[in-house]
């Protein structure tokens, strides 16, 4: 039998050590507002329906993306099992994709409607103001969400 001390001791670590994978597999915060700066541009070069420009804004594109998915793999030690998520946390993301998505096109749609210039873009950068400042908090989220699960799951 376990002194009642040791117990309190050894739960104590292994709290520690489930913290640490989970801020290990989170999505780093610059991550977010590093994705709103390349869509905007992005965006903009598609919606300029000039040749030259659409290649230069993809492949800007997809090098810039190529790069922050590296940096965050990188960064990212352990890999979270989707049952730590559990249903809320899939809601919580699949909530804040659709919600971005629905900003974009509504917004867009509308702009467009409206005959504004370059609606696209224009739409773009409220969503990119969205991720900036909703993924950090939807990480926080998550991490909360993941860090309130008992400690002796099941498997």
């Amino acid at each position: 039998m376990m002194d009642p001390i040791d117990a309190e001791l050894a739960l104590a670590e292994v709290r520690v050590r489930r913290s640490q994978a989970i801020d290990a597999s989170s999505v780093p915060s610059w991550f977010w507002p590093s994705i709103g700066v390349l869509m905007v541009p992005f965006v903009a070069a598609v919606e300029s329906e000039r040749p030259w420009l659409v290649a230069l804004g993809s492949v800007a594109y997809a090098i810039g993306l190529s790069i922050l998915i590296v940096m965050v793999v990188r960064r990212a030690r352990v890999q979270v099992r989707a049952s730590l998520l559990g249903v809320r946390g899939f809601v919580a993301i699949f909530g804040f994709s659709a919600l971005m998505v629905g900003v974009g096109l509504g917004l867009g749609l509308t702009l467009e409607t409206a005959g504004v210039p370059f609606p696209a873009t224009l739409a773009t950068i409220p969503v990119a103001i969205g991720l900036a400042v909703g993924g950090p908090l939807l990480m926080g989220f998550l991490r909360r969400l993941m860090m309130s699960r008992p400690l002796a799951g099941s498997r």
